[in-house]
């Protein structure tokens, strides 16, 4: 017998966290979104196999990367911080080539990449995953995006200027949750998972909001005709 079909879509929000990754899973029935239990998993394989399927997931990691160094950002990093605006563009972070992440030490990849900082190596246990699991189908369903471009995109395309690891910003993003995602304020509001933080949660809520376009193919895409990398995958964002 032929699978039943869902009266939903099972969408999610995707973030990394100290204990791997933060999945805020949601169902969208019509223009209704209402959120599950937000779960931890330890490796981003947890996430591409997680059961329900997706039908739209929207995730805080690269899809895409240069083999060689080519400088910090891609075009999409680029075109995402001219759309966040000033201050909030510095949470667009650089991405390294293929060839660093796959560099043996800290220092080698260093050597070809001098831009990286402290932070961005720490980044590298996350990047190498995504480098590593994602392949080309995935971007069927998993779209690469940032929860600045969609709590932007929530403000009525207007910038944030607060910050998340402040209480005034988090107080501003949960009231745009509030008045964009009423199913969703709720697990905000809850105590987080192990191994993950309320702004991790606030994040993959913000999130949820892009996985919502992307299932209806109403999201946009940064730039409009993306880059291609070596391994077939479009070096992109969306919101």
């Amino acid at each position: 017998m032929p699978a039943q079909r869902l009266p939903y879509k099972i969408i999610a929000g995707v973030v990394p966290c100290p204990a791997g990754w933060l999945i805020v899973p949601a169902r969208l029935a019509g223009v209704t979104v209402n959120a599950d239990e937000p779960e931890v998993v330890r490796q981003l394989i947890d996430v591409l196999d997680y059961r329900p399927k997706f039908d739209a997931a929207a995730i805080w990691c690269p899809i895409g990367f240069s083999d060689d160094p080519a400088g910090p950002y891609r075009e999409c990093d680029l075109e995402a911080m001219e759309m966040i605006g000033w201050p909030r563009r510095v949470a667009v972070r650089a991405t390294p080539s293929r060839a660093a992440l796959r560099a043996e030490t800290r220092e080698a990849a260093r050597e070809l990449e001098p831009w990286l900082t402290n932070a961005d190596l720490r980044r590298f246990k996350w990047l190498r995953e995504a480098e590593r699991e994602f392949q080309p189908f995935h971007q069927r369903t998993f779209f690469a995006a940032h929860p600045d471009l969609s709590f932007a995109q929530l403000n009525g395309d207007r910038p944030l200027t607060s910050s998340p690891h402040q209480p005034d910003g988090l107080v501003e993003r949960v009231g745009l949750i509030r008045d964009k995602l009423p199913g969703v304020e709720e697990v905000v509001m809850r105590t987080p998972p192990k191994g993950a933080a309320q702004l991790h949660v606030l994040q993959a809520a913000g999130l949820v909001w892009t996985a919502r376009r992307a299932a209806g193919r109403a999201m946009q895409r940064l730039p409009l005709d993306p880059a291609w990398d070596s391994a077939g995958m479009r070096m992109e964002l969306v919101r």
